[in-house]
């Protein structure tokens, strides 16, 4: 018996996942989120994660792309890319786009919010969602790009 035990602890399945990406490149229109949000959920199948916990996601998700759509162009036309990164103990996901992008001295403290503007609040959702949160600019100082991820429990 102890043999079974020591061969069933070497099958490959046993191993650590690997990282698996996906990409999406949207058109910067509000109707293209919806895309995004279905990606997740095809993602979130490939690993054991409560529906409440997509719903958080797809929530944090929304926030996310909403923010480029609404205030990274203006008027012109522009793309948000997403990228969704799952490991074996976390989802990370990724939102860029090569818009205005934002000032942080102008934003303030994002941990204040008693202070928060309406735009504010989206970022707010996602912090208390995620286990980690990064908002800088994008590559090359151009756009912003927004990071969080969460630690998946089995």
């Amino acid at each position: 018996m102890a043999i079974a035990k020591d061969t069933a602890r070497t099958l490959p399945e046993m191993e650590p996942p690997e990282r698996r990406i996906v990409r999406l490149t949207i058109p910067a229109r509000a109707e293209y989120i919806t895309l995004c949000r279905l990606a997740l959920t095809g993602l979130a199948r490939l690993r054991p994660i409560s529906e409440e916990l997509v719903a958080d996601l797809k929530l944090a998700l929304t926030e996310a792309t909403s923010n480029s759509v609404r205030h990274a162009y203006g008027e012109r036309e522009g793309t948000v890319e997403i990228a969704y990164e799952l490991h074996g103990d976390r989802l990370v996901i990724e939102v860029n786009d090569d818009g205005a992008g934002f000032d942080h001295a102008e934003e303030g403290d994002m941990g204040d919010l008693e202070n928060l503007t309406e735009g504010g609040l989206g970022i707010a959702i996602i912090r208390s969602i995620a286990d980690e949160f990064v908002l800088t600019r994008g590559p090359g100082g151009r756009g912003s790009r927004l990071r969080f991820a969460k630690v998946l429990t089995a």
